[in-house]
């Protein structure tokens, strides 16, 4: 249902009503929409990827992701499961573009709306729905995050692109053989091509690559932003690291929509 803007409310048809929170992003998740009281990242994960993304670690990896788009000051683009932000402000800075964000994380959209609160950002479980309108995105990004293609083309425009971006084969592979005590490599991309098909087609893929020397605090910060040291004997190994040389990889897929998205009964009727 559309929602309507009221002050720093928004509401629907039925009287729900939204508040918009003081940094500006909105909260629409509801009950039924969680299975945690705090789903999604937590502060100390959300934080861990702001100390890399200050450190640079990321940029040369974003920037060659954001350069594989095409966009106008015209269009807009939506990052699903966008975390921080940082991506999107990146996408947002780059070509003008009107940027929307979407994580289920309050923490994490919290972050990225005090970062750029030019930008719209929105709390809600993309597993579920996108609360956006059809066809309103030249580009539906989703960078190591939700997979929903069924919304991603209802969203898309028929001209649009939809980029998916996952974990290369040897991301992380010298810090994952440490903590972890192997170092295997799987390839995910032919999976992906598999979950999004029929509704998008491959058009392009590139793996992007970067090797980043690491401190103990970024090694640290490198595995708390990817969930992968939890358990006591790793965060053990963990400590043990001083310094050691990473490689950043990332396989980048664009889509294109296979065909038309169906018109509702709305449009054919206008």
């Amino acid at each position: 249902m559309p929602l309507t803007a009221d002050e720093r409310r928004l509401r629907c048809p039925r009287a729900h009503s939204f508040d918009v929170a003081r940094s500006g992003y909105i909260n629409l998740l509801q009950p039924q929409d969680r299975r945690s009281s705090q789903p999604g990242d937590g502060a100390a994960t959300v934080q861990a990827r702001q100390r890399l993304i200050e450190r640079g670690l990321e940029a040369p990896i974003t920037n060659a992701i954001v350069g594989l788009l095409a966009l106008d000051p015209a269009d807009a683009v939506l990052d699903v499961g966008c975390g921080e932000g940082y991506h999107l402000a990146t996408i947002a800075t780059r070509f003008g573009c009107e940027g929307h964000g979407l994580d289920i994380s309050v923490a994490a959209i919290e972050a990225a709306a005090k970062q750029r609160p030019e930008l719209h950002w929105v709390v809600a479980n993309a597993d579920r729905f996108l609360p956006y309108a059809d066809a309103s995105f030249r580009v539906v990004a989703s960078i190591t995050a939700q997979r929903n293609p069924e919304e991603f083309r209802r969203v898309l425009r028929d001209d649009g692109t939809f980029l998916l971006v996952i974990p290369a084969p040897d991301d992380l592979i010298e810090i994952r053989e440490l903590i972890l005590g192997k170092a295997l490599e799987r390839d995910r991309i032919e999976k992906a091509i598999a979950a999004f098909a029929p509704l998008f087609v491959l058009d392009r893929h590139e793996r992007i690559r970067h090797a980043v020397h690491l401190d103990a605090a970024a090694a640290h910060d490198v595995m708390a932003g990817s969930y992968r040291a939890g358990r006591a004997s790793r965060q053990a190994r963990l400590a043990a690291i001083s310094e050691l040389d990473v490689t950043l990889s990332r396989d980048a897929l664009l889509f294109q929509p296979a065909r038309p998205r169906r018109r509702t009964k709305t449009e054919e009727a206008s």
